[in-house]
This record gives structure tokens, sequence and C-alpha cells, in this order.
């Protein structure tokens, strides 16, 4: 079993307990960080950036989605953090959800994490006081009070372009804001990365995902903090590349007003990710509006024609049936969170977007992952779901996108061979993973969860075919 150290932990006072648990863990492998980078930062306005080039850190290069997102490959990448900066991250966290290694309940923090400046190095070259921080809800919550430093990142590469003005507009090969993604209760790896592949696979706008291996360096040589999955921001350079236009309101809802059901509607639910200086959610009041409204019952056909006035409805069951198939229970149906609405300029209609996969591809906690026909949902609670499968046209499409998700993207045989060859590829560096910065308990659990990725395929195949027949 994993060492967490709780009870030394609980003994040493915060700042000494988290450089002497991180440092004990650090990796002898070789690094590309080159020795003269400063450890501590002082005065660190005066620089060069003397790796910086059109294609690797301009806001002029178009996104590299073959350099950054490459399949079948696990590249590394090395965040280099000084260690007074790294000691304010770790005492923002602590004031947050308190003493690491201690479970004291408590919520989800209101607060993002503090950014810090820190360097980034990947393939023998290195991106200037990137603005990095630590990120999640309940993974980095639960991840944190469980001793556990593998955290999730996020990266932002021109954060502090006003302070460094060297690094105004830096992106890395094109993308300015990227994640790394903990992998968190998934012992594989591998859900994140394959449930966004299959999403954008059946035709829908979701993020690109790669896997990395992630070495953080706070003073004292690179740690080897384990297997990340890489993910594109919906903000960034989702709607950039995958709509034609990018001026349109992009929503990230979480809380009760999420959930559609009537009289839920508040603004502070539906977080503006864009044109925050403009006060208006009219596009989502009326969707509110018309969901509700009672020619649902009475006129179907008028209801049907005034939804997809403001609402991409077959985008919305293209996505239902995906993540139904598939099953993932940590969204819409079961929780307020974790998906996107863009209002795509291109039609005026709100569009869905899937967000935060780590939890797909398996039945799932709380109440697990729903039914195929629903039987278990509370169609008052979750309308945007119950409304629409009860009406007869919407079904019908609904279970044309199950029959094809199934045939297609998310085809047994094809998944058994996926899962096979992407064990192979991540087994040498999930395997590898050190205690203190994983979530294997042994190393058998990696294989021991690819093959239950294996058996899910089988029985959705399986669990399709009643619902059709």
């Amino acid at each position: 079993m994993i060492n967490q150290k709780k009870s030394l932990l609980r003994i040493l006072p915060v700042l000494f307990l988290f450089l002497t648990v991180l440092t004990s863990c650090s990796d002898t492998m070789d690094s590309d960080v080159p020795e003269e980078v400063i450890e501590e930062e002082a005065d660190d306005t005066e620089f060069e950036p003397t790796d910086w080039t059109v294609a690797t850190h301009s806001n002029d290069a178009d996104p590299d989605f073959e350099e950054v997102f490459e399949d079948n490959t696990v590249k590394r990448l090395d965040i280099v953090i000084s260690s007074t900066r790294w000691a304010s991250m770790l005492s923002d966290m602590t004031s947050m959800y308190g003493t690491f290694g201690t479970r004291n309940g408590g919520s989800f923090s209101d607060e993002n994490p503090i950014f810090v400046p820190a360097e980034v190095f990947y393939e023998g070259k290195e991106w200037y006081r990137v603005g990095v921080r630590f990120k999640g809800n309940s993974s980095l919550q639960n991840s944190w009070q469980s001793g556990n430093m593998k955290l999730s990142f996020k990266l932002d590469f021109d954060e502090f372009e006003d302070d460094y003005p060297q690094i105004k507009n830096q992106r890395f090969y094109g993308f300015k804001k990227l994640s790394l993604k903990n992998n968190y209760n998934d012992r594989s790896m591998l859900r994140e990365k394959v449930a966004a592949d299959i999403f954008r696979n059946v035709g829908l706008a979701s993020s690109h995902t790669a896997i990395y291996e992630v070495y953080v360096d706070h003073g004292d040589g690179p740690v080897y903090f384990g297997v990340y999955t890489m993910v594109e921001e919906v903000d960034d350079t989702v709607i950039d590349t995958q709509f034609s236009d990018n001026d349109g309101n992009l929503y990230k809802p979480d809380g009760d007003g999420a959930s559609f059901s009537s009289g839920s509607f508040s603004e502070a639910d539906f977080v503006k990710e864009n044109n925050e200086d403009e006060a208006d959610w009219s596009d989502i009041e009326s969707l509110f509006a018309i969901l509700h409204d009672g020619s649902r019952t009475t006129d179907p056909a008028t209801w049907r024609t005034n939804l997809e006035k403001v609402f991409d409805t077959d985008t919305f069951l293209k996505y239902l049936a995906t993540n139904t198939v598939i099953q993932n229970w940590d969204t819409y149906g079961r929780m307020t969170h974790n998906y996107f609405l863009y209002n795509n300029p291109e039609n005026n209609k709100l569009t869905w977007i899937p967000w935060d996969n780590n939890e797909a591809l398996q039945e799932g906690n709380m109440q697990g992952s729903l039914n195929l026909d629903f039987s278990d949902l509370n169609t008052a609670g979750w309308p945007l779901i119950g409304y629409l499968y009860a009406d007869e046209n919407y079904k019908s499409i609904y279970d044309g996108y199950v029959e094809e998700v199934t045939s297609g993207a998310f085809e047994a045989n094809a998944m058994q061979e996926l899962y096979t060859n992407y064990g192979d590829l991540v087994s040498p560096y999930a395997t590898t993973e050190i205690p203190g910065y994983s979530f294997l308990n042994r190393v058998s659990d990696f294989q021991t969860a690819v093959n239950q990725l294996k058996t899910h395929a089988t029985s959705r195949a399986a669990a399709v075919n009643a619902y059709l027949d």
C-alpha cells in the first residue's frame, strides 16, 4: 500500500512538512532543465527569452495540435517553481483546505488557488514566467486532504505579462491556456483521454487531450509527479478552432440553476467565461422560459420550433446519447456542473460542450450513471433530459444516435484494441509513479483498471442492444 505518511504530516509544522515530503521523493532522472535556472526569484525581471520563436512562443502561430496533443505517445513536461513561490502555493492551499494530509471536511472553496510565475520546459525549450496554479474542486480537495501531492495544474502562458513584458502574448505552440489533469479516481489514467476523443469522434465540440509525464522542480531537483492528461481549454482554442465565430457568450454552469429545473435560474449559476462586462443572460433566460412553456404538452410542434430557435437540440441529443452510452455520472443528469454552453453566433443557439471526463466510462458513484431509457431520472429536476426524451420526435433522434455511437465511436471490438494499445503505451509511466504522487495502491492496479475498461465496453454494447430491442 502507498504510504501517505499521515502520522508524520500531522506532527511537523506545515512548511517543513511540505518541503520534507516533496524533496524526499525527488527523482534522479535526467532533466531538460538547464542548471543555470535561478532558484530564488529575488529580482527576476531582467532576462532574455532566448528560446522564443514564432512557432513555439508567439500568438501569431496557429495552435499546433499535432505537437501538443499527439496521440500514441507520452511526452514529458517539466515545471520549475522557486521554493519561495512553491511555499506560497502550499500555504494558500492550506488556507483553503486545511493541513495537507488531514481529513477535515469542509466545502469546496469559492476561490481558485493562486497563480505564481514558473518556468516550463518541453523538448529542450523554455517557456518563461508561466502562470501556474493548482486546479479542481472535489478532486483537488480530496487529493490534498488525503496527502496526495499529485494535484492538477492550470497553465496560463501570459498570465504575468504585465510584470514581465518580455513574455507579452506568450503561447505554447499557439495555446494560451492548458490544463494538466491528475486523473483523479482513475487508476487506468485513460478515462479523460478516451472519453474526450469519443465526443470529438461523434462530431461534438470537445477538448483535445494527450498523455504527459510531469516533473516539478520546486527547489531540490525534478520530482516525478506522475501521469497527467493534458486538456485543451474550452475558453481558449476549443471556441477559436471548433466554431466559426468565437464572440458568443460562453458559460460554465455550476449550481442549482445548472439543472434547468423550473424557477432555478440564477445569474450566479451561469458564470461567464467571456463577455463578462455585458450583464446580459437573456439567452439563458430564453431557454428557461421556452423549456418550461406550457406548449410543451398542449402544442409539442410549436414547443419544439421555439426551443430550436434558442437551443441546439440536435447537438444536445447527440451528446446525451454519447454520454449515456459510455456512462458518465459526474455531469448533467446527476450533478449540476461539468459542461459548457456556448451561444454560437453562427445560428444564435446555445450549444452543449462536454467537460471533465475523468469519471466517465464506468457506472460511477452517487446514484450511478443514468439508464439508457432514463427510467431512473427525476424529470422535473433535469428537464433538458426528461422533457426532450418524453417527446416522441426527440426520443427517435436520441435512439438513432445511441445506435450510431455504439456502432461507430464506441464500437466494442475497436475499444478493446484501443484500450490494449493505450495500456501498453502508458504502463511504463503509470507503474513507476512514486508514493505520495499516485492514486495506485499497488502496481497491478493499473492493468486491473485497463481490464475493467475493456469489460465495460463489452457490457455497454449488450446494454444498448437490449435497449434498442
